[in-house]
């Protein structure tokens, strides 16, 4: 009987673990407790280092190939439509070299014709010794009048702008990320972390900064909070504060309304500040000074990219549609609200980016896209047909992943088309 009654015992405190063990864990994965995260952590870095272990011991740049789609052909590159006629001008290319003796990060320029004119070499170890430079991704970019680029890095730890021949003429350390962009004004408009910053385009001296969370969603009185919280939980305790899931907002771009496009929109002015946060599917503009949201929406878009300020004082957005197979280009009046697709992908030209990718209406009314996740870029006419399109090949099976693309005019170098002398 003592037997019994032991082991009956043994089973109920069992029993009584386990089940805590499952509650506790349970919460504790909603509410972000000790060992929710760090458990989430081990995990996704154990799935990292499988999937990416040939990038990292430098075997193959796993990292930053994609598959093309389909049934790729080997000889895939750049192919013009016959009759088509590409906007006059550069165009730009952001990833990793193609030369695969090298895991060096470049910018590729092509001529109209098709043809590359010049490449920017970006050294990561040259902004930061502690980030391994095969685990990074050349990200946003920005280009100057004087052949020099601004660049940051996805899972890097610094931005900076560099001369033609790839030499920094100024970096600073931190965890700036995504899209840069020139505000016509001297600065530079780009996040770190979840904070917009404006920097000196020259020194790389910070001007000013808009925090997420502390600057723009107790804005207005508090009146914004809930254009936010959704990606919070209850409180532990009655009357205690929310608490942010892991990467709530995910910011991916920010850029200034320039004064020469403020005209355009009576409803903001210039300096005004467009953003998206991805995980909320939400894009807004708001005033810099003040943290208050001047104008803001939520979807029809789902984990959009790169909403643009464009002319005729509409917005364009990268509308990923993660999930849906199909990638779109979406066009709203912040004046009414109203959406229209401008281009959305299909059988006949397939466009589809479940992350990343970029867009740029161009001054004759075509559109260059950035098919980030299939490693394509490609131009399509007003009517929605294409023009050109170019696989960032890397071998037989891989394209190389672009994160952007970006067209100059015909004479925006100073001096003609940059050169180095030191390659």
């Amino acid at each position: 009987m003592k037997f019994s009654t032991d082991l009956l015992a043994r089973a109920a405190f069992v029993a009584s673990v386990a089940t805590f063990a499952l509650v506790y864990g349970s919460v504790a994965a909603v509410r972000e407790w000790f060992p929710g995260p760090q458990i989430r952590l081990a995990y996704n870095t154990v799935i990292d280092i499988s999937t990416y272990w040939e990038n990292d011991l430098g075997l193959e740049p796993s990292r930053h190939l994609v598959s093309p789609g389909g049934d790729p052909a080997p000889e895939r590159g750049y192919r013009r439509m016959p009759g088509a006629a590409p906007e006059p001008g550069y165009v730009l290319v952001t990833g990793l070299s193609d030369d695969q003796q090298t895991s060096v990060h470049v910018v590729r320029m092509f001529a109209q014709n098709g043809e590359e004119v010049y490449r920017w070499p970006i050294y990561y170890d040259r902004f930061d010794k502690e980030k391994n430079p095969r685990n990074v991704m050349l990200h946003g970019m920005e280009v100057f009048e004087d052949g020099s680029l601004a660049v940051t890095f996805d899972a890097g730890n610094a931005i900076a702008r560099i001369d033609a021949c790839g030499k920094p003429i100024w970096s600073v350390n931190g965890n700036f990320h995504h899209s840069i962009t020139r505000d016509g004004e001297g600065g530079l408009i780009t996040w770190r972390d979840e904070t917009i910053v404006r920097l000196d385009e020259k020194t790389g001296e910070e001007l000013s900064t808009l925090d997420v969370r502390r600057d723009i969603v107790p804005a207005a009185g508090g009146e914004q909070r809930g254009y936010f919280d959704m990606r919070t939980v209850m409180p532990e305790k009655p009357g205690g504060p929310m608490t942010y899931l892991t990467d709530p907002f995910h910011p991916n771009d920010a850029e200034a309304l320039r004064a020469d496009m403020a005209a355009a929109f009576p409803m903001f002015e210039a300096g005004d500040i467009l953003f998206s946060l991805r995980e909320i599917n939400m894009i807004a503009v708001v005033d810099p000074k003040t943290g208050r949201m001047k104008w803001w929406r939520h979807g029809p878009w789902n984990k959009q990219h790169d909403p643009d300020f464009q002319p005729d004082g509409t917005i364009t957005v990268f509308d990923n549609a993660t999930g849906t197979g199909r990638s779109l280009i979406r066009r709203i009046n912040p004046a009414n609200n109203r959406v229209s697709t401008v281009f959305s992908g299909g059988e006949e030209i397939p466009f589809y980016s479940w992350r990343r990718g970029k867009h740029q209406v161009l001054p004759g009314g075509n559109l260059l896209l950035t098919e980030a996740e299939r490693g394509r870029v490609l131009e399509i006419d007003p009517s929605g047909r294409l023009v050109w399109e170019r696989d960032m090949r890397w071998d037989a099976d891989y394209n190389l992943i672009v994160t952007e693309a970006r067209q100059v005019p015909e004479k925006f170098f100073a001096n003609g088309v940059p050169r180095c002398n030191s390659f």
